[in-house]
């Protein structure tokens, strides 16, 4: 018994002097970088650099983490147990340490929704002294009214948010998008778009000083804000192909109904797209997803990643970038 618990105790303790270390390890490279880097045109001073874009007064890596892994938030199809899986692998410490890793690998920027735990956890990581940006949304909050959405807006500014987003959930019911992501009528409007709270909600949000920008995960939804006139700073729209044996059982397998339309609506925004779903889950492979989302247009790519595999994303990011050939005008 006493062998036992001394293992855990140095489990335990060796988890933490890693976190420690990548986070040390995060923060200088996040200090050379700022050294080095002044502005957006920088981001090729370097052939290993992780390229770059603005957003406001916001520099952002080309390749931003996702937050659902860390909130135990995951899309596992019908394999029920990975949600277990990653709650118990991304405990309090490992996250601590994959954001330090993530910064230490040139990705600076989260996107992440507004739960509790997680952003105090955050705001743990920069009282460490780690360099990591948020974009954040409510927790779906604009479904209940706009005074909630406003509440919570203000938590997560006075939280420490970089710049704030509708969520795709938000933007999707608000624009009658309410048929299950997975269905095959996905895309079909259900009831009425209500595009006064949309833009109302944006308003509020804006009013705070910081990037604003909406999710969606049907075209439509964008397609509504920019018709409408929405004043956001960016867009975040899911984008895959359906090239992967799990893309139509309408399972939890697929995010984005339209992809060949959105490549081709997207062509007509002006303003910075960031593509998220882009490995559909887990199914396309990461060279495959992100090649794919940065040739069709897609300004930054947001990904869900474990720790173990960020140095390699980063890596892709990096080769891919300045090689691919574009079908949309870099926006930011």
């Amino acid at each position: 018994m006493t062998h036992e618990i001394n293992r855990r105790n140095f489990v335990a303790k060796s988890v933490i002097a890693s976190a420690g270390a990548a986070l040390a390890a995060g923060v200088a490279a996040s200090e050379a970088t700022a050294e080095n880097k002044s502005d957006a045109s920088a981001d090729t001073t370097k052939p290993d650099a992780m390229p770059m874009g603005k957003i406001g007064d916001l520099r952002i890596s080309r390749l931003l983490l996702g937050g659902n892994l860390l909130t135990h938030y995951t899309h596992s199809r019908d394999l029920k147990y990975v949600y277990s899986l990653a709650k118990h692998y991304n405990t309090d410490a490992k996250i601590l340490e994959t954001l330090a890793i993530a910064e230490q690998n040139g990705v600076n920027t989260l996107v992440v929704h507004n739960v509790p735990h997680t952003i105090g956890l955050l705001q743990q990581y920069r009282k460490q002294g780690g360099k990591m940006q948020w974009i954040t949304c409510t927790f779906h909050a604009l479904v209940g009214g706009l005074a909630r959405f406003s509440r919570q807006v203000d938590e997560l500014v006075d939280a420490g948010t970089d710049a704030i987003y509708i969520s795709g959930v938000e933007a999707d019911t608000l624009c009658g998008y309410r048929n299950a992501m997975a269905s095959p009528d996905a895309a079909e409007r259900t009831t009425p778009a209500k595009m006064d709270l949309l833009a109302e909600a944006v308003d509020t949000a804006k009013a705070h000083g910081l990037p604003t920008g909406l999710g969606a995960h049907r075209l439509g939804a964008i397609q509504d804000c920019e018709k409408a006139g929405l004043d956001v700073d960016f867009y975040l729209k899911t984008f895959h192909h359906h090239k992967y044996p799990s893309a139509n059982i309408h399972f939890d397998s697929s995010f984005c109904p339209q992809p060949e339309a959105v490549a081709d609506f997207m062509k007509t925004v002006k303003k910075p797209w960031f593509a998220y779903k882009v490995m559909a889950a887990g199914a396309i492979p990461p060279a495959n997803a992100f090649r794919h989302a940065f040739q069709n247009g897609a300004d930054f790519v947001l990904a869900g990643m474990f720790d173990f595999e960020i140095e390699q994303d980063a890596r892709l990011v990096r080769e891919i970038v300045p090689s691919v050939h574009r079908t949309r005008p870099v926006c930011a």
